[in-house]
């Protein structure tokens, strides 16, 4: 069922070219220095096809909850996907979303210095600026009431979202928002998703911290549910007192 992106409205910098690029299950809205939807459509059948085509000869990477292994030979997003979801313990798959948003961007970056690939709830981010990242958390108060805060010499980065009470994404657990923070966007989805499972009530955010920080290779974790707020690493919270 599809899920209106509300969110993607909050973004207010007006210093970047803002268009969406949507191929089969693959809807993304990006902002660059110009509109680069024909070379964003490109970037996305680059990525998406390998991944089709080796999910028609393996169709157990398209549904199992566990890490997949892969041969050395496997397209460069299956490996990476694959590598992102062993270290965060579940399936490939949950780091479809991130690993797409990595691939298209670092495409876009040939042609645009700041590049933003939002597909759904999972960030890309290469900024020049420091750039603000509205935290969307369902029905808890922290909703629309704070954002990260990211600095240029921070990027490129991956952002990535999973929650247990927005959207369609699986989750075996209740969080409001588990918002993950590296270098590869693709680990930052698979860990979101996996820190998510953990958290079903807000006595559990300590764990799920605890459990991101023995994952090697990620920045920062923000952890809410309900009116509970948990955070770890380099995690910059503005709120708009700071104005």
């Amino acid at each position: 069922m599809y899920q209106p992106r509300t969110y993607r409205h909050w973004i207010k910098d007006k210093d970047l070219v803002s268009f969406n690029v949507t191929v089969k299950e693959t809807d993304l809205y990006l902002r660059a220095q110009r509109n680069l939807e024909e070379e964003a459509h490109k970037a996305i059948l680059k990525y998406r096809t390998p991944l089709e085509k080796y999910i028609e000869l393996h169709p157990l990477f398209l549904t199992t909850l566990e890490p997949f292994p892969v041969a050395e030979d496997a397209p460069k997003m299956v490996r990476e996907m694959a590598e992102a979801a062993e270290k965060a313990g579940v399936g490939p798959m949950a780091a479809v979303a991130g690993a797409i948003a990595e691939g298209v961007g670092r495409e876009l970056m040939k042609f645009s210095e700041e590049v933003i690939v939002e597909n759904g709830g999972d960030i890309f981010l290469k900024t020049l600026k420091k750039r603000l990242v509205g935290v969307y958390a369902g029905e808890s108060p922290f909703t629309g009431k704070i954002a990260l805060q990211i600095q240029p010499e921070q990027t490129p980065l991956g952002i990535c979202t999973s929650s247990g009470t927005v959207g369609p994404s699986l989750s075996f657990g209740s969080a409001d928002a588990v918002i993950v923070l590296s270098p590869s966007t693709a680990l930052a989805d698979a860990a979101a998703t996996a820190i998510g499972n953990l958290v079903k009530e807000s006595s559990d955010i300590p764990k799920g911290i605890e459990f991101a920080r023995g994952i090697a290779g990620l920045k920062g974790v923000l952890i809410i549910k309900e009116d509970k707020l948990g955070v770890w690493g380099e995690v910059k919270i503005f709120t708009p007192e700071e104005r």
